[in-house]
């Protein structure tokens, strides 16, 4: 079938198979440019199908030609209808992988359940014996919590107060503002639920149980901070309380983690189109003016080149592994630099919908959005015919 961009807000309905493997092959050669990572070399990752989740298993595998287990819930194809764009992710890095003489095996089914956890844990008894890096990279709306079989909704509000503000439909370029009510009853609780540390606790608690963490194992969690421009719904909001949440438990893992010499971490990456910020109101124009910026000053980073840095420059160095003072990594340092930051206060009051696509990079956007689903690569013919029916190797 002939597969074009449809589109429903900030979702694309569809995905490209030889687009989305043209994106995996782009971030392989990437690593394999920037040299050999002394790194971990038996790796899990939960959430390993798109963004900083891909990201690490490609740096692992192809930086440090390590053997990798990744875990995600991603929609299959059927005839006609394509899947969902991890999962032709996942097909694509298997295949490389796999090529290249690398164990790579995958698990489609949601993390947060029981089920899930028994088939890794199986699979590494199996396969790998243990696990000497667990990367988690989970991103998902809902979570239902195994032990009381409830669902959990998060939710994107500020807390307190109304928020309202500039935001851009990036289809479009309009810039108009928008106004959020703030958190209600359980919204709070329930977002830190889903998107707080308790499940990435799960995770740990039962791989050392059954002895599957190697001696100084390490886990790294990712999230975001963000600036003053965006606190208010983002870091000060429902979302923040899970992070905050999510970085309290990397030192209640590490603390379970001490007999092995185990650690936790939490990344502090930068702000990238993913699907899930796309949905984030305010977080589209703040993104199209830092592209801007650091595009300009030579600093721009995708998902590969972040997790890239983190690995060589901080996880993998060879020397102590830098924090702030709250314990967490910084690899959002370049965007949060002051100078970056006060050009892009300056741009955010001129923004308009007839000079933003001077002042930020809205095409920049656009492209990196349109990319996720495997559309806009060069050496891609997408107008010729595309075969959906693409499989995971070990599915």
């Amino acid at each position: 079938m002939i597969i074009e961009p449809r589109m429903r807000g900030f979702i694309c309905l569809t995905a490209h198979p030889d687009g989305c493997e043209q994106n995996v092959k782009n971030q392989i050669e990437y690593i394999k440019s920037k040299g050999v990572i002394n790194g971990a070399k038996k790796v899990l990752v939960i959430g390993a199908s798109t963004g900083f989740g891909l990201a690490s298993r490609i740096s692992s595998a192809f930086g440090s030609n390590a053997s990798t287990i990744g875990v995600f819930f991603e929609k299959p194809p059927s005839e006609g209808k394509t899947a969902s764009p991890g999962w032709y992710n996942s097909a694509a890095f298997e295949k490389e992988a796999h090529k290249a003489g690398l164990y790579a095996k995958s698990i489609n089914g949601d993390a947060f359940s029981d089920e899930v956890k028994k088939q890794v844990i199986d699979m590494i008894k199996a396969d790998l014996g243990q696990i000497d890096l667990v990367i988690y990279s989970l991103a998902s709306p809902v979570r239902m919590d195994p032990k009381t079989g409830v669902l959990h909704r998060s939710t994107l509000k500020p807390i307190g107060d109304k928020f309202t503000n500039k935001t851009v439909d990036f289809h479009s370029g309009k810039v108009s503002e928008i106004s959020i009510e703030p958190a209600q009853g359980d919204d709070i609780e329930n977002t830190v639920k889903v998107m707080g540390g308790e499940d990435w606790s799960m995770w740990m608690d039962a791989l050392k149980a059954e002895n599957l963490l190697a001696e100084g194992a390490t886990t790294v969690a990712y999230s975001y901070i963000g600036p003053s421009l965006t606190e208010a719904v983002y870091r000060k909001g429902t979302i923040g309380r899970a992070k905050d949440h999510l970085e309290a438990t990397a030192f209640t893992i590490t603390d379970s983690l001490a007999d092995i010499k185990g650690k936790a971490y939490v990344s502090v990456n930068k702000a990238l189109v993913t699907q899930a910020s796309s949905a984030i109101p305010v977080i589209p124009l703040y993104i199209s003016l830092l592209y801007k910026i650091m595009k300009e000053e030579g600093i721009h980073e995708g998902c590969i080149e972040q997790i890239q840095r983190l690995y060589a420059d901080r996880l993998f160095s060879g020397k102590e592994i830098a924090t702030d003072d709250k314990g967490r990594i910084r690899i959002d340092d370049w965007e949060m630099r002051p100078d970056v930051q006060e050009k892009i206060a300056k741009l955010w009051q001129e923004a308009t919908t007839e000079n933003l696509a001077e002042i930020g990079d809205l095409d920049g956007y656009r492209s990196d959005f349109h990319n996720l689903f495997g559309f806009g690569f060069n050496g891609v013919d997408y107008k010729a015919e595309a075969n959906e029916m693409v499989a995971v190797e070990s599915i």
